[in-house]
């Protein structure tokens, strides 16, 4: 069975920064691909990155480009999501997810984290 813990949310000022941190426990070798997501109320979830824990390749959106950086470590089996010039619109409740080898859509994850807050306000 594949757990998923975030941490490393909080509220911080617009341009600041934080680290958000997924630490997996009982993966199986179908399960290659750590995913961040967010979900803003009232907006659909959104798929912001993602990595692969075998060789690295990584995916970002359009909307954290830039500004987001996706690691891992594998000796942790933990996945981090740094997040530079946060902007109000980066508030959301972010989840990490676990997926098979080159999971793109969030239907294709099958393990969920318990998601952290991230508010981004002055």
């Amino acid at each position: 069975q594949v757990q998923l813990v975030e941490s490393g949310g909080g509220l911080v000022q617009p341009g600041g920064s934080l680290r958000l941190s997924c630490a997996a426990s009982g993966f199986t070798l179908g399960y290659d691909t750590i995913g961040w997501f967010r979900q803003a109320p009232g907006k659909e979830r959104e798929g912001i990155s993602w990595i692969s824990m075998s060789d690295g390749n990584t995916y970002y959106a359009d909307s954290v480009k830039g500004r987001f950086t996706i690691s891992r470590d594998n000796a942790k089996n933990t996945v981090y999501l740094q997040m530079n010039s946060l902007k109000p619109e980066d508030t959301a409740v972010y989840y990490c997810a676990a997926g098979p080898p080159g999971a793109t859509s969030g239907w294709e994850y099958d393990y969920w984290g318990q998601g952290t807050q991230v508010t981004v306000s002055s």
